[in-house]
């Protein structure tokens, strides 16, 4: 654990974040924390209760808000984990719904 608990993630210090409230830059960084080295099936069982929490608190993402944070996290991220976001942000435009 190289972060203390009060250290933001370098991404959230990007510019292309600033337009992005704190609160909803939190709920990202808790997700990113979170999802962190998991496997692509783990990340998506993460999700989907997380992004529940976040619609019942309110938090709704923009577009551009939403494309701002992704580019903010790939710019600060390994190659490995810019191949699995874009894996789930694949997986999710093809819908992952719930049988």
């Amino acid at each position: 654990m190289s972060e203390s608990v009060n250290e933001k993630p370098a991404w959230m210090s990007d510019p292309a974040v600033s337009i992005i409230p704190e609160k909803k830059l939190q709920f990202l960084g808790q997700l990113f924390t979170q999802g962190h080295g998991k496997s692509q099936k783990e990340m998506m069982m993460l999700l989907m209760p997380l992004m529940k929490k976040a619609k019942q608190e309110g938090l709704t993402f923009s577009p551009q808000e939403m494309s701002a944070a992704i580019a903010a996290i790939k710019k600060h991220s390994s190659e490995e984990e810019i191949k699995q976001i874009d894996n789930i942000l694949e997986k999710s435009k093809h819908g992952g719904n719930p049988q």
